[in-house]
């Protein structure tokens, strides 16, 4: 066993009624008490037969039954492991990896729907299909951390460190980041003519697209950190790209692989109203329920004001909708 680390911060995570001991140790893990984990998932929080806790280094009990090993996987036996620590007083204890419980908690949703629980299991199943639904609204991570109050903690100490890792101090030649199959996709999705004309005259409403999907997916801070040390002329104007000032070998990686994401999620969708609730669906499980940000026609295309100089052919025959304002009615 590893040597026990003493948590740095501990609290009380209340979840569907049961409290559970959570903490955060110095090596940056997340950790839930044995006794409130077991309880949480429908379980007595008790060991059956004996069983030491070395032995549930193997597989723990909740995990060892013959009916749920088709659904294990080798990230949940790894997280699986318990973890010796002692909590702020000094006491020794014993835990799991707070990212265990959602692994756990759809495991057993999905052998619940599956029909493959036996009864003494059924309940788990059923608190289980509670937990998932739980955690589609906020991480674990955030619940451990705002139970421990770690959270203030990290956000201040935390983005510095991000901002020194995205932000490079000086601008880097500039390189082409977005591939022409990211607006080729955009076009597409609103039925806009993609050729060397159309594109020229593409809407401003792209770069509120380019932002929201790509540079606010990038950590906290970060986007604010461009918008204030981008270069300008004298008269406001950017003379640079937001991905210059980011780093090499951390910001622009990050940044090319949220663009490559985006760029799958462009194809996968029919239209742009589509492609936003995809969007929408993939951030529930991070930052709860979002608004989908403009409006669509019955096509499912964008429904956004823009600058009249920008209009292409395309967007002129939308100009009544365009124009619409509902502050008017």
């Amino acid at each position: 066993m590893d040597k026990k680390l003493k948590a740095t911060h501990e609290g009380n995570l209340v979840l569907n009624d049961f409290n559970i001991s959570a903490y955060n140790l110095p090596d940056g893990e997340r950790v839930l008490s044995r006794i409130g984990f077991l309880k949480a998932i429908g379980r007595t929080g008790k060991a059956k037969g004996g069983r030491q806790y070395d032995d549930e280094f193997k597989t723990p009990i909740f995990l060892s039954a013959n009916n749920l090993k088709p659904l294990l996987t080798e990230e949940i036996l790894e997280n699986s492991k318990p973890i010796l620590f002692t909590d702020l007083n000094g006491n020794d204890s014993i835990g799991y990896r707070a990212e265990l419980l959602p692994q756990v908690a759809h495991l057993f949703s999905v052998a619940y729907h599956k029909n493959i629980l036996k009864p003494n299991q059924k309940h788990i199943g059923i608190q289980s299909d509670i937990l998932v639904k739980a955690f589609l609204k906020i991480s674990i991570t955030s619940l451990v951390d705002e139970a421990t109050g770690y959270q203030y903690e990290r956000e201040k100490d935390e983005l510095q460190k991000i901002l020194k890792q995205y932000i490079s101090e000086e601008l880097l030649p500039w390189q082409k980041r977005f591939p022409d199959i990211f607006y080729k996709e955009l076009f597409r999705l609103n039925e806009w003519d993609f050729t060397v004309n159309g594109i020229k005259k593409r809407p401003g409403v792209i770069g509120t697209w380019t932002k929201k999907l790509v540079y606010e997916q990038l950590p906290k801070g970060v986007l604010n950190e461009l918008e204030k040390n981008v270069p300008k002329s004298n008269k406001g104007n950017k003379t640079a790209r937001f991905h210059q000032l980011l780093t090499d070998d951390i910001g622009n990686p990050h940044l090319t692989a949220q663009i490559n994401q985006i760029v799958t999620l462009f194809q996968l969708s029919d239209n742009m109203k589509h492609m936003w609730e995809q969007f929408e669906r993939l951030k529930l499980r991070q930052s709860g329920q979002m608004e989908l940000p403009f409006n669509f026609d019955e096509k499912g295309h964008t429904i956004e004001p823009i600058e009249k100089n920008t209009l292409s052919d395309f967007n002129r025959k939308l100009k009544k909708g365009l124009d619409y304002n509902p502050k008017e009615d």
